[in-house]
């Protein structure tokens, strides 16, 4: 969920900018690659003075850039100038950490003024290399039967929030009068509970990524007090370790648990979205409700200076997700609409951090933390809008089979409608692009 869907940074990373936070030194785990032909290089006959320490997220690791050496020759360089330049950014930045000609991109690994560089050499048309990587596209995927689309499809379901206790301290929590609490969290582990079977029942091997209503992460607030003073900030301490535990902890833990463990070939993050409501005991509920849907991308010029998301971003880049991501949220996306008739959110039109997928008013490229660090494709739902006079009737009317009237018309209970919007849109888009096996 987000108010408005967020449409500036963050207050945690836009005091980090000003203040300078996340600093910590870069040393290269793997020996430079060796210089191209007809360059040189020489060994100082002097130690060379330290270089500035590299600009992290928080609590991001400094990043192995010799892992990116999997990817050499998989991309051309027009293709990585297109997918760089009208997908993964949304500035100029870039053009501070990457340089390019029609050999290689030599990319800036820690601050820009360190002079470490990684190269990336391209490949020539026609000769790219498969990058490796654990998930498959739709079409590496072998047929499957017309009954059973996604037969063998990995697929992670990641309930988005925490909810139960830990509601209120993630902002995710509102209630009006007499009513039951709308806890985002508890929302979507209702939806995901309810999509499993349903994609299970079409082929897939699906695991949840939470099952309750409990935080994966080790980490509490009270153990990151002190992470939260060091990162300076003139906010409440307090709030900032309750932010760093549930914004950016658990969504590592998961992000371990995913790509460690589960290693799927799709990532569906559920969410609600939510208009500002001001007090959570006196909110505001709102006459208008819409659905969209997040692709990794749109990475913003201040986004780029920190070292891991810069790699982070070159990672997805060279695996080509954003091509299956766009490829199945066209899919649910279409889906969404057939069921739900809901409008698309639009971001406003200075909007910096998202910018919009192949003209789809429905699919757009941010860089959240979770479709960034989950290695594979990462679909990220917003639909409805917890705080609206509909939706918000449709939730208090809880989880029920068939059609019930609820705010003045007949329904489907809001749960199963976002379950099956998703089942719909999946088992389309594989029955369209996968081959199919001959009957049984």
């Amino acid at each position: 969920m987000s108010f408005a869907r967020k449409s500036v940074p963050p207050l945690l990373l836009v005091l980090g900018f000003a203040a300078g936070w996340w600093l910590r030194p870069f040393s290269p785990t793997a020996p430079p690659l060796p210089a191209p032909a007809g360059e040189t290089s020489s060994a100082p006959t002097e130690p060379a003075p330290p270089k500035p320490p590299a600009l992290l997220a928080p609590l991001g690791d400094e990043p192995d850039w010799a892992l990116l050496d999997t990817c050499q020759e998989t991309i051309t360089r027009e293709e990585f100038e297109r997918l760089l330049t009208t997908v993964f950014t949304t500035g100029e930045a870039w053009k501070n950490f990457v340089s390019l000609d029609d050999r290689q991109a030599v990319i800036a690994v820690g601050a820009a003024e360190s002079g470490l560089r990684f190269h990336l050499r391209f490949a020539p048309t026609g000769q790219e290399k498969k990058p490796p990587r654990h998930w498959r596209t739709t079409t590496e995927l072998p047929p499957a039967p017309a009954d059973r689309p996604l037969e063998g499809v990995k697929i992670a379901i990641d309930p988005g929030h925490i909810g139960g206790a830990w509601a209120k301290m993630e902002e995710r929590w509102f209630v009006v009068g007499n009513g039951q609490p709308v806890c985002e969290g508890d929302l979507t582990l209702a939806v995901a509970r309810l999509l499993k079977p349903q994609l299970e029942a079409l082929g897939a091997s699906v695991s949840l990524v939470r099952n309750d209503s409990e935080p994966l992460t080790p980490l509490r607030p009270e153990s990151l007090l002190e992470q939260a003073i060091m990162e300076g900030g003139q906010g409440d301490t307090q709030k900032l370790a309750e932010r760093l535990f549930y914004r950016t902890a658990e969504i590592r833990a998961r992000a371990e648990l995913v790509n460690q463990s589960i290693k799927p070939d799709l990532v569906l993050c559920l969410h609600f979205n939510a208009e500002p409501w001001g007090d959570p005991k006196a909110p505001n509920l709102v006459d208008r409700t819409h659905f969209h849907l997040l692709l990794n991308g749109g990475y913003t010029d201040e986004e780029l200076a920190f070292a891991d998301q810069r790699f982070e971003m070159l990672r997805k880049l060279l695996q080509r997700t954003h091509r299956q991501e766009a490829t199945l949220g066209t899919s649910v996306a279409a889906a969404f609409y057939q069921l739900t008739g809901l409008p698309p959110y639009t971001y406003p039109p200075n909007t910096r951090n998202a910018r919009t997928v192949d003209g789809n008013p429905f699919l757009w490229a941010r860089n959240l933390l979770a479709n960034r660090l989950y290695d594979c494709p990462v679909l990220f739902l917003e639909p409805y809008v917890m705080n609206s006079q509909s939706d918000y009737a449709r939730i208090q009317a809880g989880d029920y089979e068939g059609l019930r009237e609820v705010a003045g018309k007949m329904q489907p209970s809001i749960f199963r409608e976002y379950a099956n919007a998703i089942s719909l849109g999946l088992a389309e888009h594989y029955r369209v692009h996968r081959a199919q096996s001959a009957s049984h």
